[in-house]
């Protein structure tokens, strides 16, 4: 299966210069394993589908937990055009990433 083109926002790539080089390595080699499949779990790919988190709706956008770096990455797929696009890279505190997901998407 070919892998999906990576494209990051212009947000999500000042996210990723924010952080350490040894979390970025550790961010894009997940990337790179999801962007092998990153459809919706449910689907039989990697992602795992966000629906709605309070009064945020966050449904059409998936997300990649890193457990160890406390960091989430959400994006969203163009399936038209198999890209799978990064919209915010940060750290889960509280509900903040997916705030910043809903206001970017």
């Amino acid at each position: 299966m070919m892998p999906w083109t990576v494209e990051f926002t212009t947000e999500a790539k000042n996210d990723m210069r924010d952080l350490s080089r040894t979390q970025r390595f550790q961010i894009n080699k997940a990337i790179t394993k999801v962007s092998k499949n990153p459809l919706p779990n449910s689907e039989g790919g990697y992602g795992k589908p966000l629906g709605k988190k309070g009064a945020t709706t966050l449904t059409g956008l998936l997300k990649i937990k890193l457990l160890k770096l406390e960091i989430r990455v959400v994006y969203k797929l163009v399936r038209v055009d198999k890209i799978m696009k990064i919209i915010v890279v940060a750290a889960r505190a509280d509900d903040e990433v997916y705030d910043i997901a809903f206001k970017r998407s």
